[in-house]
């Protein structure tokens, strides 16, 4: 499990148990992803399972987006999740599988998401392609799309309290299941898409509630 929050690691640690390997790694970085597939061939030889869920928006209106903002968004979404794929697919085991993590922000006109949704729409795309690519090596590549999740990234995204309620209860208001998802309910997919979804390969999974396509 890699990570760039020092707490967000330690929590994670010790939530799963000492069985886990937590790694601080920057998932914009180049480096650090050459650092992280030397440290899981030593660690591990080979693998099974590359999980890709770095990914963070900055909602801003075309009028204000700067070129910092436009390179970050590309760079977490769609640059560091590339590399990562390219560098550790010599080390999967045959047949073992990635999984990506898009949005819906890469098929809905969410106002504010330009840069995230090209982005996001940027990954699902290599997710085709790169299924194609690894074919020969039996390794299957698929994406989880997710909609409005509870991760607590709100409080992060939206600074005022009267904001994050709004955006909320908008959210739940447009979605047809009327709720936020959870990050339980993205783990039972991702790990279909992983594991038991052996016939599936290049697939992006809508777990959003129905709201890209309801």
């Amino acid at each position: 499990m890699t990570g760039l929050s020092k707490i967000g690691l330690e929590s994670a640690q010790k939530e799963i148990g000492n069985d886990a390997i937590v790694v601080s790694s920057d998932a914009r970085s180049l480096t650090d992803i050459d650092a992280l597939a030397a440290q899981v061939k030593a660690e591990f030889d080979i693998i099974d399972l590359l999980f890709v869920n770095a990914g963070f928006s900055i909602p801003t209106p075309l009028a204000n987006v700067t070129e910092a903002i436009y390179d970050e968004m590309f760079n977490l979404n769609a640059k560091g999740p590339f590399f990562a794929v390219q560098k550790l697919a010599p080390l999967f085991n045959r047949g073992g599988s990635v999984v990506l993590t898009t949005s819906v922000a890469n098929v809905k006109g969410l106002p504010g998401q330009a840069t995230y949704g090209a982005a996001k729409a940027a990954l699902r795309s290599f997710a085709r392609v790169l299924a194609v690519e690894l074919l020969p090596q039996e390794i299957r590549v698929n994406a989880v799309s997710p909609g409005p999740i509870d991760t607590g990234i709100l409080e992060k995204v939206f600074p005022t309290e009267e904001m994050r309620t709004q955006v909320k209860g908008h959210t739940v208001g447009i979605n047809p299941m009327k709720r936020f998802g959870t990050s339980e309910e993205i783990a039972k997919a991702v790990l279909f898409l992983a594991f038991d979804a052996t016939f599936t390969n290049g697939a992006d999974l809508p777990v959003d509630g129905g709201w890209s396509q309801l």
